[in-house]
């Protein structure tokens, strides 16, 4: 059960008994735009696995000193989908933030089965037989054709670390009265994105690619995604206001279960 109140999106730190009251009726409310933060969420989440987690590439940096980690060549490396597998932590701040972390634990589950049935459909579609006619086969399976280590990593890792986020993003709500939104959606990036880093590219590539290179490119990418973060912050700011005011609640996870297999709305 959460602890509600509502008002002025950014937070009035005292609760009215009020407020308190409606929380408890929390969980027959239906949100006006909760499903689609949802969809962004899957989405952003299934196009930057299956685009650009496997794919290395570099910036050069001319004036990084010679030598110091985790550039000591003036070159950073990083896996492509740093681009854009940010924005479902965002997302996932949002949902969060806004929602409270029984509805975001919800999604989580939901991009969890959908990147499962992403790799089952990939093995499939690529296992196919292809037409005599049909000259596409080694270039598709370049692009689609998952491995087995990468898809581990990707749905280990996304677990992981989008409930560590989750987690780290109530609890700190709660211990700053709802102040200092940023501190909150960094702060949870830092530890989330430290999980999902750590588990997934030692899984992915640990023994395919140097070692070197996959602690360079698990720090490199952990410190661009919390860079991304604190760069969206404003974003995040609008989108989180503009829920707030559209659903006219603040929620609280003051007696919260905070087990991922808890049932769906404690």
């Amino acid at each position: 059960m959460h602890e509600a109140r509502y008002g002025h999106p950014m937070g009035d730190s005292t609760p009215t008994d009020e407020a308190t009251q409606s929380a408890r009726g929390l969980g027959a409310v239906r949100f006006r735009h909760f499903d689609r933060v949802m969809a962004a969420f899957v989405a952003v989440l299934l196009l930057s696995n299956i685009i650009g987690a496997a794919k290395l590439t570099a910036i050069s940096v001319p004036f990084w000193p010679q030598g110091w980690w985790p550039a000591p060549d003036g070159v950073f490396i990083y896996g492509a989908g740093i681009l854009f597998f940010p924005i479902s932590y965002v997302l996932g701040d949002v949902l969060t933030e806004v929602y409270g972390y029984a509805r975001a634990r919800r999604v989580i589950w939901t991009g969890f089965a959908a990147l499962l049935f992403m790799a089952f459909m990939s093995w499939v579609v690529v296992s196919l037989p292809p037409a005599a006619s049909w000259t596409g086969q080694d270039a598709y399976e370049q692009v689609f054709g998952l491995v087995p280590r990468i898809v581990l990593a990707s749905i280990v890792a996304f677990w992981a670390g989008e409930f560590v986020n989750s987690f780290v993003m109530a609890k700190m709500k709660v211990l700053t009265a709802g102040r200092a939104l940023w501190s909150r959606t960094i702060g949870s990036t830092v530890v989330g994105q430290g999980v999902d880093s750590l588990l997934f590219y030692p899984i992915a590539f640990l023994g395919i690619w140097d070692t070197r290179d996959v602690i360079v490119v698990m720090v490199t990418n952990w410190l661009l995604k919390i860079t991304w973060e604190a760069v969206l912050t404003p974003v995040t700011y609008l989108v989180v206001n503009w829920l707030k005011r559209e659903e006219g609640v603040e929620i609280y996870d003051t007696d919260t279960d905070f087990s991922p297999f808890a049932a769906e709305n404690r």
